[in-house]
Parts: structure tokens; C-alpha cells; sequence
């Protein structure tokens, strides 16, 4: 025999609790209670979730309450139902609506106490799929109605309940939970932060904190996926280190914050056992990246998602699939992906739908053509997506969509198909969750009969023939959603000037800026692009400080270079100011005349390789055709040719000064010859002939007389 309705309304105490909220639908805001003159008809317990015997005793119990101002009185409940299933999701979808009602009722009480203002009153149903006559497995429909004195409806509350029989068999249906981790860019350069609101994020109870408890109270669970964006992790270690915040025109450096790192090694320890796939780096606006000629960004973001991720979680990520933003790509944002390396997308049905509404649900996987050939599309389940993401915070919204869950994976499981199928749930990018639903809905999927939790990467294509999808469909209004060309103008702008630095930096794996440029670039800038204005800004300013770290070094008293003669070499110095890794850089100088005809620049080798905190010097050669004075435009490029900073202007003097020399000397040259030849001359001609001696007379001998 059905129990009738407890109604307890004898505590003074109980009437005097506060008015609850009005109980929402699911996300996508369908009707489950309806309240008029101010009572909510809020359900708090309901259970057990698959009764298998027809004698298994199902209870569902709530309160009534009263948000008014005045006391409720006259009041009668009672429970409408069907013992017929229903047929079909979309009929299921048009009773939760109120279009529909149950065809029988039962078990009518009337409300003896008026329930005062601010008051509540609990009421309570109890049966068995036996008397209720449930004859096999699927979702019936239950409603709990109250009406008033005048035989009005004053409150109501929908809800199903689902009945498997114990002989029951039917094919299990692969369900893959798809959770998100995904923040915005909360800093400018690589350890500059707009603020320090990352911590606050990051506590319990504040969203990724509850994030991060529903990945350890999960840590076990099968059939779970992570999506996660690499640049979350790499803020979080960035912060956990020593780091700099900018406040209005000033920044500080700060010491590393425990609590970010403590996150990041948590949520590492929390998804060891799960696989995670990684977005781009920073998450970037794909589809508007493709329709405004920022085509190297996504490649870019998909290859520093892998090295950060490994950075950071100690272990390879999934990038070869990408989760568009809203689930929503066109072949461009598609072939973007596809030469990136991306071989599978995440979609939602409003984007690959149906040639014609099916009957019954169709398997996730299905094939899209791209530049790059065939990819696989996985096309998750709206309603489920939505009942996983749901808005949890109003009394008995938890419980009114973990119902809704059940029974919406129990209709998938009872339609009339042979081969198993699989449906994914992925809840929207940004969401807010309670970790007690989510981690109570994982749990409940893990023990219901008709499902088999499977993971993102192990799913394949089902073996019944697939259902005819009309190709992608992205809408204009899904167009203006996207960011604007405004602002992806002045992306482009410093991202030009950023590949400056990129390319004369040698040996990195990943350019300075690329990293800053693909945080702009993000998704969560949509709709705010405000916000993102000072972001570039910074960038920009960064961009501007490095490039003016390599220069050509002299003063502008010092801009004059004497040429002795009508050809020589000009000395010019390049400074390159940059310091740490990745701060060796290969330029080449470019040096003009401004009047070829007087000043000619010679061939020389044009190329500097200059380490970190050093100088080098090219002679340049020149040859002059007069004398005087001669402007010379001294230009930085890279490797390519394009410009780096701002060319300076030199003033060669020339002074003709060698040949003069010459002619000095060679004139000294004849007069010194001349002299010494006259001097010989003169030598030789004042030589005269020497004159005979006398001859030697012989002494007599002594004593001898003539």
C-alpha cells in the first residue's frame, strides 16, 4: 500500500528556518519546480538510485517552503506519476519543460498547520515500483504538486525515477567525463603578474581550489579525463617562486608563494592515474586566430602546451586533441588544428549535428575532413554535459540534476539498439563546480548498472553505422563571439615586433615573448577585451626594452668618424645588453651611404655574433672620391633582413690627407737624392794628383873624405 504524505508541522522551531531560494532547473534552464505565491516545493532526498525489485521500497522527501511574507494555509499535496516509461529523451525533455504532466496521482494529504512566513514544513512520499505498477526497465516520471485553498497550483516539483529489473540486460553505455581546469592570463611577462589574485583563486572553497578537491576526492575514479591549460600550471609555478607584481605604473618584487606551489603539486599528485589532455598554452581564441591571419599562434600554443605541461605535471599530456572554445570550430579554426599535430577535436552537437534529429542517441565519434586529411570528432552529449556543469548552489538543485543524470544515462541505455555506444559529458570551460555533486555524480557513474566510465583516449568508433552529421555549422552570431579584429590588430602589432627578438636569439626552444603573446591571445579575453588592453601594454613595453638592449653603441657627440685619406676602414661597435639563458644573439649591420657617389661602401662581412653583457666591432671599409663631410645610416637587421630598433646616422670626414703625404714625401725623396749626388760630384772633382817625394839620399860612412 502507498504511504500518503508525512507532513510535520508541530516544531515552532521548524517554521521559523529561513526561506530557501527558489530551486533552478539544470543549465540550460529547464523547468523542475515551479513556486508561485512565494512556496518552493524543494526535494532533499531521494533514493535508491536503481531499484532492481519490484517490492524495493523508494522514498522521496523534501519540505515546502515559504519565501513570503504571510503565513500559507489550506494547503494539499500530492504525487502525480506514470507507470508507463517514457519513450523517448526528447519526451522526457518536454515533461521536464511542463508540457507534459503524469497521467495518474496518488496519496493527496492536506496541510494541517499553515506554514508561516520564512517558514518550512517537510513532506515525505514512499512506494515501490510494484504499486506504482513500473513494469520494466526505464525513467518514470514523478511530480510532487501542492495546491492551495482554491484547488490552484501553488507549488510543484518534477522530477523521474529510474527502475531496472534485476533480469534486465542491456548493453552498457561507454560514458567518458570530461572535467576542465581552465583560469585566465593573469600575467603580462614571464614573472610579472597583474595581480596577486591567483592565491585567492586557489584557496579552498574559491573555484580552483574546489577544483583541485574534486581531482583528489576523484584520484581513484575510472572514466575520467583533465583538460587542463598548461599556463595555469605555469602560473602557479611562477608564483610559487620568487616573482614580481605590477601595480598601477610600479612593480614589486615578491617573495614565492607557498600556496601556489602547494596547489600545483597537489592537483600533479591528484591526476597522476588519470590522462590529461592540454588546451594551447593560454588557451587561445583558435577560431578567431584562423579568421584574422594569426596562423603561427596555434601551432605555437599546441608545442608550448607539451613542454610546459611535461614542465610541470613531471609526465607527458595529450595535445592531439583540442577542445574549441564552446566546442565550436569552422574548417579554417580546423585546419589551424590539423597542422598543428591535432588529429581528434571535442565538439559540441550544436556544431556537427544530425542530418535529421535521431531517434536515438547517436555515438560520440564521428569524421571530419581537414587539410591535413581525416579527423576524428567527439561530439559530447548536451543535456549530460549540462547536468555535470550544473549551478548546484540553491537547496535540492543537487539532488533535482544527479536525478536528472541517472535518468537521462538509464533512457540512453534503454533505447532500442544493439551495438554499445558512447556518450561524453564535458561540462562548460569555465565552470564553477560544488565538489560534493561533482565527486558524488563520478561515484554514481561508477556504480549504475547500464553505464562503463571509459576515458577520452580509449574511445573508439562504434560498430552500428553511424549517424549522417551535416558537416560543422558555425554561425555568424558565433562569429561575433569570437575576439575582435580590433584587438587581434594590436596583438599582431607587438607580435611583429616580438619576432624581432625571436629572430636573433639563438639556441631556445621557445622565443621570449611567445609564451606573453599566446596569454593574449586567450579565449577568456572574449567579451572583454578591456580588460586585456593593459596585458598588451606591458607586452609591448617588454617587447620595446629588450629590442633596445641591442644596440649600436656612441653618443651623439661621438658620431663622427674621420677617413685619413681617400679610403679606410670605419670602426662601428654593437652592444648587446642581454643577460642569462638565451641571451646570445647573431645580427648583421647594414651600413649605407647617402651619397654613393663621394662615399662608397666597401664588401665586408656584415654578420655579429655577440654573447650576453659583451661588444664586438666591424671595421667597415670605405673609399672616398673628395674631401669633406658624408652621412652614412647604420642599420641593425636580422638574419632575413628585416629591421631591428632604430637606424642611427654617422658622419664620415674625409680629409685627402694620404695623397698630399705622398707628394710631400716623394718630393723630399728627390731633393735628398740630388743632394747626395752633389755631394759626391763634389768629392770626386776636388781630387788632385799627389807629388813625387825626393829621392832618399844614402849617408856617407863616417871619417871618409871627398
Amino acid at each position: 500500500m502507498i504511504h500518503k504524505a508525512a507532513l510535520l508541522a508541530l516544531l515552532a522551531t521548524t517554521l521559523l528556518v529561513p526561506a530557501a531560494v527558489v530551486v533552478p532547473g539544470t543549465a540550460n534552464a529547464r523547468t523542475i519546480s515551479v513556486s508561485r505565491a512565494g512556496l518552493q516545493v524543494v526535494m532533499e532526498a531521494i533514493g535508491p538510485d536503481a531499484p532492481r525489485d519490484p517490492t524495493t521500497e523508494i522514498k522521496l522527501s523534501g519540505s515546502l517552503v515559504n519565501s513570503g511574507t504571510e503565513p500559507l494555509n489550506g494547503l494539499r499535496i500530492r504525487m502525480h506519476y506514470s507507470p508507463q516509461p517514457f519513450a523517448r529523451r526528447a519526451d522526457m525533455e518536454a515533461y521536464l519543460a511542463g508540457q507534459t504532466l503524469p497521467s495518474s496521482w496518488c496519496c493527496e494529504s492536506f496541510v494541517q498547520a499553515p506554514i508561516a512566513a520564512s517558514g518550512k514544513l517537510p513532506w515525505e512520499f514512499a512506494f515501490t515500483p510494484q504499486e506504482l505498477k513500473f513494469s520494466g526497465f526505464g525513467v518514470y516520471p514523478v511530480m510532487v504538486e501542492v495546491l492551495d485553498a482554491f484547488g490552484q497550483q501553488a507549488g510543484s516539483l518534477r522530477t523521474m525515477v529510474t527502475y531496472m529489473p534485476r533480469e534486465t540486460k542491456v548493453a552498457r553505455t561507454r560514458l567518458a567525463m570530461v572535467l576542465p581546469i581552465v583560469d585566465q592570463p593573469r600575467r603580462s611577462g614571464d614573472s610579472t603578474f597583474a595581480d596577486e589574485g591567483l592565491p585567492a583563486a586557489m584557496a579552498p572553497g574559491k573555484r580552483l581550489g574546489d577544483l583541485l578537491k574534486i581531482a583528489q576526492d576523484t584520484s581513484s575514479a575510472k572514466g575520467l579525463t583533465w583538460i587542463v591549460d598548461p599556463a595555469l600550471l605555469d602560473d602557479a609555478r611562477t608564483m610559487g617562486e620568487p616573482h614580481a607584481v605590477r601595480s598601477k605604473d610600479r612593480t614589486q618584487q615578491r617573495p614565492a608563494t607557498p600556496e601556489a606551489a602547494r596547489w600545483l603539486s597537489d592537483f600533479r599528485d591528484a591526476v597522476a592515474d588519470h590522462p590529461v589532455v592540454a588546451t594551447p598554452y593560454g588557451d587561445p581564441d583558435v577560431a578567431a586566430l584562423a579568421h584574422n591571419g594569426v596562423d603561427d599562434a596555434t601551432a605555437t600554443g599546441i608545442a608550448a602546451a607539451g613542454i610546459v605541461a611535461r614542465e610541470t605535471l613531471g609526465r607527458d599530456v595529450v595535445t592531439s586533441v583540442n577542445w574549441p572554445v564552446g566546442g565550436l570550430i569552422d574548417y579554417d579554426g580546423l585546419d589551424l588544428l590539423a597542422t598543428g599535430g591535432v588529429n581528434t577535436v571535442l565538439l559540441n552537437v550544436l556544431n556537427l549535428p544530425p542530418v535529421t534529429p535521431p531517434v536515438t542517441t547517436p555515438d560520440a565519434s564521428a569524421t571530419l575532413e581537414s587539410v591535413n586529411g581525416p579527423l576524428t570528432a567527439l561530439v559530447a552529449d548536451a543535456v549530460l554535459s549540462e547536468t555535470v556543469g550544473a549551478d548546484t548552489s540553491a537547496p535540492g538543485a543537487a539532488l533535482i540534476n544527479r536525478q536528472r543524470f541517472i535518468a537521462e544515462t538509464a533512457m540512453i541505455s534503454s533505447e532500442p539498439v544493439t551495438s554499445a555506444r558512447t556518450v561524453i559529458a564535458v561540462p562548460h570551460r569555465r565552470w564553477d563546480p560544488d565538489p560534493r555533486y561533482v565527486t558524488d555524480l563520478v561515484e554514481t557513474a561508477a556504480t549504475l548498472p547500464w553505464l562503463a566510465p571509459a576515458t577520452l583516449d580509449a574511445i573508439k568508433r562504434g560498430k552500428g553505422a553511424p549517424v549522417p552529421r551535416a558537416g560543422l555549422t558555425y554561425t555568424d552570431q558565433d562569429r561575433k563571439l569570437e575576439l575582435s579584429k580590433q584587438y587581434l590588430t594590436s596583438v599582431r602589432r607587438v607580435g611583429a615586433r616580438a619576432d624581432l627578438t625571436a629572430a636573433i636569439t639563438t639556441a631556445q626552444d621557445l622565443d621570449v615573448f611567445d609564451l606573453a603573446l599566446l596569454r593574449l591571445t586567450s579565449s577568456a579575453w572574449r567579451g572583454r577585451t578591456g580588460n586585456a588592453t593593459p596585458y598588451v601594454q606591458q607586452v609591448a613595453e617588454a617587447v620595446d626594452g629588450r629590442i633596445a638592449m641591442v644596440n649600436i653603441t656612441g653618443s651623439e657627440q661621438s658620431r663622427l668618424r674621420t677617413l685619413a685619406g681617400s679610403n679606410g676602414d670605419v670602426p662601428i661597435s654593437v652592444r648587446n645588453e642581454l643577460s642569462g639563458e638565451g641571451s646570445q644573439i647573431a645580427v648583421r649591420l647594414r651600413v649605407t651611404s647617402d651619397q654613393p657617389d663621394l662615399l662608397k661602401i666597401e664588401p665586408y662581412d656584415d654578420k655579429l655574433e655577440i654573447r650576453g653583457g659583451q661588444n664586438q666591432t666591424i671595421r667597415i671599409p670605405m673609399t672616398s672620391t673628395a674631401s669633406g663631410q658624408t652621412t652614412v645610416t647604420v642599420q641593425l637587421t636580422t638574419d632575413d633582413g628585416r629591421k631591428y630598433g632604430k637606424p642611427i646616422e654617422l658622419t664620415v670626414r674625409t680629409t685627402g690627407y694620404t695623397g698630399v703625404a705622398l707628394v710631400i714625401v716623394g718630393a723630399a725623396l728627390v731633393v735628398m737624392l740630388a743632394a747626395v749626388v752633389l755631394r759626391v760630384l763634389r768629392r770626386r772633382g776636388g781630387r788632385r794628383p799627389a807629388a813625387a817625394p825626393p829621392p832618399r839620399r844614402e849617408r856617407e860612412p863616417a871619417g871618409t873624405e871627398s
